[in-house]
């Protein structure tokens, strides 16, 4: 949750241990990166540890993680790996001659790097540096575990309100300011998120009839992440759900509710463009089952795209948690 650390020592200002330091794998995990690349950085590049203890363990120290800050951030902006070692190095402020002037005053601890880098993160958890510094290395291997440990240590609701989004929206907010630069970025990220939600839920729940949840995106909208976790999450707490992803055209959504006869419908859209409000009307009015008897669905209208176009009657969640919230009480209606 916060900075890595050895349980029950004393800290530096840098998070670190004092009077030991951190091993290899904690401090792979504190930057994002594998172990083998801090070993290589190591031994390619002579950014390994200053100081070393008896034994084949090695121990990192503040100024030790600070210098392998810097080399993050200098990859992240793809400055070759030589190359960002020698800056990493040079930036070191260089020892005071014995009995100099400084010699008597206290040794500032290196600046903190904002490797992660350039994204604006804020004070977002710690696992969202590790996830943006490895999204703009474009490393699949540590994205991949960093995005399982924060969905098993948070759970699929809060890792992706609390660590996901806001590390989706800082890389957003990169590109949108670096002309084309990152899109590269932001579509790698998004693809290893679905990757992460397909590997961490359980399989698809049986039917029940009457109870089944049907999410689709409006015509012309082909954002879908947002409705795979929510596809995700209500998964995990047994509601029957038909997912049927981006663009949906307008005929085969009316198909799909017909056929399925669902307890709620949710219709996605992520820009105003594409939210539509006759078409959630249509669905909301839509009725099947025999005269007498007809049951027709509970329609949530989701995503920024419907902020402003309030459709009378239909709920309009303002989050994950409540999205899943009215789905489960809608089905647990039926």
């Amino acid at each position: 949750m916060g900075e890595l650390t050895e349980s029950g020592g004393h800290q530096d200002g840098e998070g670190v241990p004092a009077g030991g330091g951190l091993t290899t794998g904690e401090v792979a995990r504190r930057l994002g990166v594998a172990p083998t690349t801090v070993r290589t950085w190591d031994h390619r590049y002579g950014l390994g540890p200053d100081r070393h203890t008896g034994g084949r363990h090695r121990r990192w120290t503040a100024a030790d993680v600070a210098r392998l800050e810097r080399m993050c951030a200098l990859t992240a902006t793809g400055i070759p790996p030589a190359e960002a070692a020698r800056l990493a190095r040079s930036e070191e402020p260089s020892a005071p001659a014995p009995g100099g002037p400084e010699a008597a005053a206290p040794r500032r601890p290196p600046a903190r790097s904002r490797a992660g880098s350039g994204l604006r993160l804020g004070d977002a958890r710690q696992e969202c540096k590790g996830i943006a510094r490895a999204a703009l290395r474009l490393d699949a291997t540590a994205l991949d575990r960093l995005l399982l440990d924060a969905i098993t240590e948070h759970g699929l609701v809060a890792a992706w309100t609390e660590v996901i989004v806001p590390t989706l929206q800082a890389v957003g907010r990169k590109w949108e300011t670096s002309g084309e630069r990152y899109v590269e970025v932001e579509h790698f990220l998004s693809w290893h998120v679905s990757g992460a939600l397909r590997r961490t839920t359980p399989g698809p729940v049986a039917d029940r009839p009457g109870a089944t949840t049907v999410l689709a995106c409006v015509p012309g909208e082909n954002h879908t992440l947002a409705l795979e976790v929510l596809s995700a999450a209500l998964t995990e707490r047994g509601v029957p759900v038909r997912m049927f992803g981006g663009a949906l055209p307008v005929e085969s959504l009316v198909a799909a509710v017909r056929r399925t006869g669902p307890a709620a419908v949710g219709l996605w859209a992520q820009s105003r463009g594409t939210a539509s409000r006759p078409l959630a009307q249509h669905v909301a009015g839509m009725e099947w089952g025999v005269r007498g008897a007809r049951r027709g669905p509970v329609v949530l209208t989701l995503g920024p795209g419907w902020a402003g176009r309030t459709v009378t009657g239909l709920a309009r969640p303002s989050g994950l948690a409540e999205a899943v919230t009215a789905l489960e009480a809608a089905v647990a209606a039926r």
